[in-house]
């Protein structure tokens, strides 16, 4: 595949794209934007897997007949976000969740003490459900559609941390089942992206205490009422379109919720 950038005002090294002009409104939006939503194009149409090489910069740039320093800037920009890795000496890499350091990008719950740790997740419940207003409302689907509804509870060291409540869009997660969920042993979201063809970008959450009702606490080993962190998360895929609603209590005895703000 092959894109030819025109103008008639720009010169033959840096010129906007055709493609990008005639699919989008008609703003000002600097070069190496329009060169990043292609590739962005390009990811979400699966042009380059998760984990896979993309071209060189010089590649792009004959690609896209612009200067190698308007990729770089965009290619850049997509690091910056997660959606690219670069290594030295190696190139630059579709990011994926398989990766150790994508898997607590997402999973801010952490030991008060000590080096993060990936979780056991058990699975308590999986089921196809319909999908009440709200959970519609934040899925952007209709009320009453099909939803797959996971239940998992995380253990870190032993100890139970985290009761999470999943909701997902049932027309992309049609073969998601209950046996496939416990022979898994790698991280959700990097089945998400394997068998599902759905990747994570960006998450959206709210954060409140609550008190723990009796079947919380029974699960979370606590007394009734003890308190806890309430996680309330919307998950996004290219296209800003939302493709999981999760609502996770938390111990925080000695775990905390840990963020970087930039």
């Amino acid at each position: 595949m092959s894109f030819v950038l025109k103008s008639r005002s720009m010169s033959p090294v840096d010129r906007p794209a055709d493609a990008a002009r005639s699919a989008r409104p008609a703003v000002f939006s600097p070069l190496y934007r329009q060169i990043k939503d292609l590739l962005v194009e390009g990811l979400e149409r699966g042009e380059w897997k998760p984990g896979e090489l993309i071209p060189s910069e010089i590649e792009l740039a004959a690609r896209f007949q612009v200067s190698q320093g308007t990729v770089r800037k965009a290619v850049d920009e997509l690091a910056a976000e997660n959606l690219l890795v670069r290594r030295q000496g190696k190139g630059t890499f579709v990011a994926t969740h398989h990766e150790p350091k994508a898997q607590f990008r997402f999973l801010r719950v952490v030991p008060d003490e000590g080096e993060p740790v990936r979780p056991v997740s058990r699975f308590l419940e999986c089921r196809r459900i319909r999908a009440s207003s709200d959970v519609a409302r934040q899925l952007e689907i209709k009320a009453g559609d099909a939803v797959v509804y996971l239940r998992r509870l995380l253990t870190f060291d032993g100890a139970p941390i985290v009761l999470d409540e999943i909701w997902l869009p049932g027309t992309l997660f049609k073969g998601l089942t209950a046996e496939r969920l416990a022979e898994y042993k790698g991280p959700l979201y990097g089945l998400f992206e394997t068998e599902f063809g759905t990747r994570m970008i960006r998450a959206e959450e709210q954060i409140r205490a609550v008190a723990a009702d009796v079947d919380t606490a029974s699960l979370l080993a606590i007394e009734p009422g003890a308190p806890l962190l309430l996680v309330e998360r919307v998950s996004y895929t290219y296209g800003e379109r939302p493709v999981e609603v999760r609502r996770g209590l938390s111990v925080t005895e000695r775990h905390h919720y840990r963020n970087t703000l930039t």
